[in-house]
């Protein structure tokens, strides 16, 4: 599905009045009307940096990126607009989203240490070859959030380091992070 699919069914599930599940679930449903409000804070107040922009415009040859998300992800809310903004950016590059818990049930395929944790981008060629993946969240926050683990820290005290952190940062690592990646693949294109 592409991004306008993913937000309507972003949208259906927060009003639908007897839910799937997860969603039947009164603490999925309240992250999902959490993650509703703050990807589109992000959407509307997400500035791409300018090192960004210029690589983005430099990728010359077509992209299919691949995201793999569900709306109750929070780390999804604070990164997922952020890799729209950049597709948006340059025509050469298309988005598929596909719900972690429905068919084809790809992340079987780009675990993280075992686990299905989202959103995961995977940067494909024209082709549908894989070229580099990321995810599930910036390094600095995924050293926070396995540092967080390693003491113990319950799940409140997670999520609540974990959005202190995401708010702070305004979307700059995951813009860093795939700026890099993306400049090392549009010079590996130009080398071949």
């Amino acid at each position: 599905m592409d991004f306008a699919r993913y937000l309507i069914e972003f949208e259906r599930i927060l009003h639908d009045p007897a839910p799937a599940g997860p969603y039947d679930n009164p603490a999925y449903m309240e992250y999902t009307k959490l993650n509703w409000s703050r990807m589109h804070r992000w959407l509307k107040k997400g500035v791409l940096a300018d090192e960004t922009k210029e690589v983005l415009e430099g990728i010359a040859q077509p992209l299919r990126w691949v995201i793999i998300t569900e709306p109750w992800c929070g780390d999804a809310a604070h990164t997922v607009p952020f890799i729209q903004l950049m597709a948006q950016h340059n025509a050469l590059i298309s988005v598929a989203y596909e719900l972690r818990d429905s068919p084809p049930f790809r992340i079987e395929q780009y675990l993280t240490n075992g686990g299905k944790s989202i959103p995961k981008l995977i940067i494909r060629d024209d082709k549908g070859d894989d070229l580099a993946v990321w995810g599930p969240r910036p390094t600095d926050c995924q050293q926070l959030y396995e540092r967080l683990r390693a003491e113990g820290a319950d799940f409140e005290t997670q999520k609540i380091a974990l959005q202190n952190w995401y708010n702070k940062d305004k979307g700059h690592a995951v813009q860093q992070e795939l700026t890099r990646l993306l400049s090392d693949i549009t010079s590996s294109v130009r080398s071949l």
